[in-house]
């Protein structure tokens, strides 16, 4: 082969790798096996080794520099690297929004939602496409150049992935490492008696100032990348534009983020990504609201120390280390079967924490955890505990890997993987694990409302054989529930009785009580309100099902495999010949159950008479919405003592409120017509 000709087969090499690596680190889509790669790899390297001159500092192999550097040389940064403010609260975040309206002359934004990454800010800079520099934060004005350790990492394009890059590129983001990597790690440093390392940020900040990139190499540091620097020729408008061009470059943007126009689902996001951080192998110690639009932070400008168009939603930290004694597994009303440690009994937060779940085989699998791993269980926000990481330095040498059971512990049917997803489950509907949840759930509050059917009263029900399922609730008389233990007449009765009453309640609730998977109260009311009647939604196809409001292709699946299913058929009718009634009331002329129609409420603090759910029933069967939030699209704020910020927001947004006596005055006056 003559140089020429090598010097192609390079190239188109190098883009493939590039292309190769984008798509196994951006879009976690590989599209070819590890063998696959490795064979390009070696073939370039070996094409490298026979034509030295024609190797390019951006080549894939060039990654780890072959001598280390004598010092760190300091940079200054071309625009500063700002800090972020922090907020502690729902107060304080919504404090912040009022500043950044009362800077846009009170233009609501759109909102970026975003994990704050827990480890060391870094700045990319990339020229003409390839990288040439990378420099830490320091003190914000001058930072370390680290750029030979940054090349070492995999998720870094030495060249961007485009044919037009910008001519000046200033990426900014976050090196980290992730838990697994920092207990493989730290289990190296166990086997050569070395100190273990306490936790993720404090390795991965010392391991980029290292100066042998050899060693940073081994330690397989990674980075989400989140803002920009000083560019030139980067023409995106807002941050959510901006990270879909660097994932469009083989940059790896920060994940999940979401951009809202309401700040009310900002702060329901920011409560669901604190409720799903256990299931992230990185650490995040807050979330980060930034204004969408470059126009806007334009406008809002800086601060001395940082911007006015971003802030940080943060929150205590409590870790501990504790034993995993034991691996239980629960069976869920759907038959989702859940995994959960028995933990050797720790102090966190306030509380003593004997039990974290543990989600999912691959969760599991993942972290690799055992019966007798010595493991950090954290707290974040004193929120729901979950396992961090295995002390591997801490295992013992006879603790074998877990063993996820095939069968239903409760039925011992055969467990069945769910396709396509994580979870596996009992599918036998007879197993009496799940028909106690299902029974649990189908007396709550908030589905049938039977009260005195408790935990404790449900195992009786079912362990003794008179409860096989919902409709023989229904079934049951003084004779069968008196020759329980323990039950006395006065109970008997009232129990009866709300068993009996439940018979009203009519669709929406009862949809929303028989557990079909992913049909919760919202959706369970928009089907009520749509079909009317149980035979009309029995009828209908996916196609109809999937074109409703708040469903979708997902729940439509789940609702017509529920009603189609032998099971679902059978639940149906049984429930229709014991006298439930199986329809949505109608509308009646000149007011009655749509008396609201249109209108949206927001229940707040104590009322002197009816409980929140009280009120938010009448709203409902009056044709009105409930909203946990208030927004511009709140019509009105019904609030009673100690409603706290949710009145101070809708006296912000000129919300009317109503107390007791005024929103019973509306239902009185009708004054949707």
């Amino acid at each position: 082969m003559d140089q020429q000709a090598a010097a192609a087969e390079m190239a188109e090499l190098r883009q493939q790798i590039r292309v190769h690596d984008r798509k196994y680190y951006v879009d976690l889509a590989p599209e070819i096996a590890d063998h696959e790669y490795d064979r390009l790899m070696q073939r370039l390297i070996d094409l490298e080794q026979q034509y030295p001159a024609l190797v390019t500092s951006d080549s894939p192999t060039q990654r780890v520099s072959e001598r280390p550097v004598s010092h760190l040389v300091q940079v200054a940064h071309r625009v500063p690297m700002l800090s972020i403010e922090n907020t502690y609260s729902e107060a304080e975040l919504l404090e912040f929004r009022r500043r950044v309206l009362e800077g846009l002359d009170g233009v609501e934004p759109e909102w970026a939602v975003e994990l704050k990454i827990d480890g060391v800010a870094i700045a990319l800079v990339y020229v003409q496409g390839e990288l040439v520099r990378a420099v830490t934060r320091g003190d914000g004005q001058v930072g370390d150049d680290v750029t030979h350790n940054i090349r070492t990492i995999v998720d870094v394009p030495l060249r961007l992935t485009t044919a037009e890059p910008p001519a000046v590129l200033e990426v900014r983001g976050e090196v980290y490492m992730t838990n697994q990597e920092l207990t493989r790690l730290n289990q190296q440093q166990a086997n050569s008696g070395l100190p273990l390392y306490k936790n993720t940020r404090n390795v991965a900040a010392g391991t980029i100032r290292l100066l042998d990139p050899q060693l940073c190499a081994e330690r397989h540091l990674r980075v989400f990348c989140h803002g920009t620097g000083y560019c030139e020729g980067l023409d995106a408008t807002s941050h959510q534009e901006f990270l879909q061009k660097i994932a469009s470059y083989g940059l790896v943007p920060t994940p999940m983020v979401q951009v809202f126009a309401n700040f009310d689902e900002v702060l329901k996001h920011c409560q669901f990504m604190i409720e799903h951080l256990s299931e992230l192998d990185f650490e995040v110690d807050g979330i980060v609201i930034k204004v969408n639009r470059f126009n806007h932070r334009e406008s809002l400008g800086l601060r001395s120390k940082s911007p006015r168009w971003v802030t940080a939603y943060k929150w205590e930290k409590y870790e501990a280390l504790t034993r995993v004694n034991d691996i239980t597994v629960q069976v869920g009303k759907t038959g989702a079967i859940t995994p959960v440690a028995e933990l050797q009994p720790v102090e966190l937060a306030g509380t003593t924490v004997s039990r974290a779940s543990l989600h999912n085989a691959d969760e599991i699998q993942r972290k690799d955890i055992r019966v007798g791993d010595w493991v950090i269980v954290e707290k974040a926000g004193k929120i729901i505990p979950h396992i961090v990481r295995v002390e591997l330095a801490q295992r013992a040498a006879d603790v074998g890997p877990f063993k996820f059971p095939t069968h239903c512990p409760a039925c011992q049917s055969a467990l069945v993987q769910e396709p396509g997803g994580v979870y596996i489950r009992c599918v036998n509907n007879a197993c009496p694990a799940q028909i106690k949840e299902r029974l649990r759930f189908f007396a709550s509050r908030g589905a049938m409302d039977i009260e005195g059917l408790g935990e404790k009263l449900v195992d009786q029900l079912v362990d003794v054989g008179l409860v096989r399922g919902y409709a023989d609730l229904y079934r049951l008389d003084e004779e069968k529930l008196m020759s329980l233990p323990r039950m006395g007449q006065r109970s008997c009765e009232k129990l009866l009785a709300a068993i009996d009453a439940s018979r009203g309640r009519g669709l929406s609730r009862l949809l929303c009580a028989l557990s079909i998977r992913h049909v919760g109260t919202t959706v369970s009311e928009v089907l009520a309100k749509k079909f009317r009647s149980m035979d009309a939604l029995r009828l209908a196809t996916r196609e109809q099902l999937g074109t409703l409001d708040d469903v979708g292709t997902v729940i439509a699946d789940s609702v017509y495999a529920f009603f189609q299913s032998e099971y679902g058929r059978q639940v149906v009718e049984e429930l229709a010949g014991l006298g439930l009634d199986l329809t949505q009331p109608q509308s009646e002329s000149g007011g009655g159950s749509e008396r609201l129609n249109g209108l949206t409420f927001v229940v707040t603090g104590t009322l002197p008479n009816l409980g929140r759910d009280d009120i938010h029933e009448m709203i409902k069967q009056h044709g009105g919405k409930v909203s946990s939030s208030v927004s511009k699209k709140t019509s009105y704020v019904v609030a009673g003592e100690s409603a706290g910020s949710k009145l101070d927001k809708a006296g912000e947004l000129g919300v009317p409120v109503l107390d007791e006596a005024g929103f019973l005055k509306m239902l009185a006056d009708n004054p949707a017509s």
